[in-house]
Parts: structure tokens; sequence; C-alpha cells
């Protein structure tokens, strides 16, 4: 098969200033163009060229101004059998109007189905022009057939993927060399650590998990909460929100660091440091990626009931599910309770890993992207 894979106007393929949707695409295309002719289009970067091929991949950047007229006219020149388009219904219709014989696939990672975000009228027409929608999680694809019961027929959970090899659980050689690296590096021998990785932004709720010091130190003097990421991908500014951070960070110093925006290769190391990891998302998230990797380290997993985030949680075998997300006590309990058996901990993370091999992989990922391909 041709196949066309379009990121979004938001950041550049492959995922160098992160991004989930960039992740997965470089992720799955990687292992897809083993066997087909694949096309990445994203948007230019100043680290990367406009046009190269790597991996079998041929990718082509446009700029971000200009970016859905200029790839249009790609795809009006191209004869794709597949086009993949990511996260953008808005943009199907011209798509189509451009490659009328082309099928389309387009892969929703958010609430883009939306009153807010999407007409009645412009919804039904998406649905009728593309052959199939596929969602990261079963939380995005029922806020699709909820308003477009049309879309039932179309619409298929394919959750995404972790780089299995690129995660090493602390039990493993690699991962106790890693593990012991890292927290000398950081000066962290013998704490108990506490792993949030994501945007520092009020929706993913780190203020909470801040709050819940106090009641977590009280038990575990010993504990940290590490928080990796910036506000945005890549940009290490200072907003309000993170200013409100690191002031409540510096009431607790000795249980707080902060690490600002780390690149998607150097991420791995943390989890293998960390003891435990925490989602506290406040909003509906979709379906965060942190839950893969946490999994594919071998982490105990906290994380809310809020989208789809639970539902790659076991509770109870592979993490535990908050369902008062605004409660920092709630973290501080299911925390505690981590932190104090260590054995338990141990067995909730290697479950972690199991699942994560027997889901969660690339491999798996790709290879359920390209039964959506040949079954439309």
């Amino acid at each position: 098969m041709k196949i066309a894979m379009i990121a979004t106007e938001k950041l550049p393929v492959p995922a160098i200033r992160g991004g989930a949707i960039q992740i997965y695409l470089q992720s799955s295309a990687e292992i897809i163009a083993k066997n087909h002719e694949v096309t990445m289009i994203s948007i230019q970067d100043p680290d990367l060229p406009d046009e190269e091929t790597i991996n079998g991949i041929h990718y082509v950047r446009f700029p971000a101004s200009n970016y859905l007229n200029t790839l249009v006219d790609l795809v009006k020149e191209s004869s794709f059998d597949i086009i993949h388009l990511c996260n953008r219904p808005s943009w199907v219709a011209q798509v189509k109007q451009a490659a009328p014989v082309s099928k389309i696939v387009l892969s929703v990672h958010n609430e883009m189905f939306s009153k807010g975000k999407l007409a009645q009228e412009q919804g039904e027409q998406c649905i009728s022009d593309v052959s199939a929608v596929v969602t990261v999680s079963d939380f995005i694809r029922k806020s699709i057939t909820d308003r477009f019961p049309e879309a039932e027929k179309k619409a298929i959970t394919v959750y995404s993927g972790v780089d299995l090899d690129a995660y090493h659980p602390a039990w493993t050689e690699e991962g106790r060399k890693i593990r012991e690296n890292m927290r000398k590096r950081a000066g962290l021998e013998g704490r108990k650590i506490i792993l949030f990785v994501g945007r520092l932004s009020k929706v993913k709720g780190p203020h909470i998990l801040l709050q819940a010091i106090p009641e977590i130190t009280k038990r575990h003097p010993d504990a940290m909460l590490v928080f990796v990421g910036s506000k945005w991908f890549g940009d290490d500014q200072v907003n309000n929100y993170v200013r409100h951070l690191y002031t409540l960070g510096a009431m607790h110093i000795d249980h707080v660091t902060f690490i600002k925006f780390v690149k998607p290769r150097d991420i791995p190391g943390f989890y293998t440091m960390s003891d435990i990891f925490v989602c506290c998302s406040q909003w509906q998230e979709p379906l965060a990626r942190v839950h893969y990797e946490a999994m594919a380290a071998g982490l105990p997993i906290i994380t809310t009931d809020r989208g789809g985030n639970a539902e790659v949680i076991r509770d109870g075998e592979n993490g535990r599910v908050i369902t008062h997300f605004s409660d920092p006590l709630q973290y501080a309990t299911r925390i505690n309770e981590l932190l104090d058996e260590d054995e338990r901990r141990k067995s909730i993370g290697e479950q972690g890993r199991r699942i994560a091999e027997e889901r969660f992989g690339w491999e798996t990922v790709a290879g359920n992207l390209v039964r959506v391909y040949e079954g439309v």
C-alpha cells in the first residue's frame, strides 16, 4: 500500500519536540514502512530538513502558516491508497476533494467532534467522507458515536503504544545500572521517588499532587516528588501557573524537585529511577501516553478516572484509580499505601510491564493500524 500519514500543524515528526500524536505516527510508521510505502507529512522545524528519507519513511515538511493548503496540493498530486489524517476532522472535506479515490482514515486523539469544535453538518460530512475513524480510547470513540451514531460502524479503538526496548524496569540488569546512575546524578540515593511527567498545566493537576506532600512526608520523610515537564512541549518559559507550582514546591524544598522539558529520548531514565508514577489529570483526558511509558518501565501507576485514563489500568493489578480526582488526601493515601509495601509495589509494576508487552508495544499498534487500512 501507498500510505500518507499526516500530522497536525502543531509539532514536527520525528517527535524531536515531543507530542503524543507525533510519537504515535513516527513509531508506528517505522514498522509499517517495512512492508509499505509511507510518506510522513508534518510542519517544518529549524532542526530538520524540509524533505528526507529515513528508515524507509519519506518525510515532507511544510510551513505551519500554510500547512493545510500545501499538504492538500501534495495529496492531489500523489496517488495514495490510504491517507491517515490525525486529529483534524475539519480538514477531511478538503483532503477528500483533493484525493477522491484515496481511502481516508481519520485518527482522533482528543474530543475533536464536540459541539464546540465541529458543527453538526461538518461532522456528518466528515463521517461520510472517511472510510474509518480510529480513536485512542473507548472514551474518545464514545464521544464521537454519542453525537454521530452513524459513526458506529466506522469507529474503532486502537490504543497507542510504547517502545518496550527503550524502557528498563529497575529489576533488570540494565535498569539497575540506569537507576543507580540517575539517582546518583540527581542526588536522590535512598529516596522514595514519586514521578510526574507531563505539561505543567492546571488540567494536568500537578498542584493537587503538591498539596498532598504533607500527608506523604508525615509517613514517609524520605519521599521525593519529581516533576518532569514544562508549560508546553519544548518551552521552558515560566507562566503564572508554573510560577505558582514553583512557589508551592519551595514550601517543601527537601521533598520536591522540578526538572524542565526533557527530550523524548531521555525520558525513560526518569521512570527507571522512580518508585511510583502519578497521573493526576483533572480534565477528561483522552488517554495520556505516560501510562504506557510507566507500565513499560515497570512502575505502579496512580491515575484518575478522568476520560480514558483508567481504561488501561486494572485497579489493584497494575495500578490504582483515583475517583476523587481533586482531593489531595486520596493521592496521599494511595501513594502511602504503595510506599508502605515494597513487594506489593514491585508486583504491581511487574504486572504493568507484562500488560505493556502483551498489548501496547509498537508492533501491536502498527499491526492494528494495518488491519484497519486493509479493511477499508
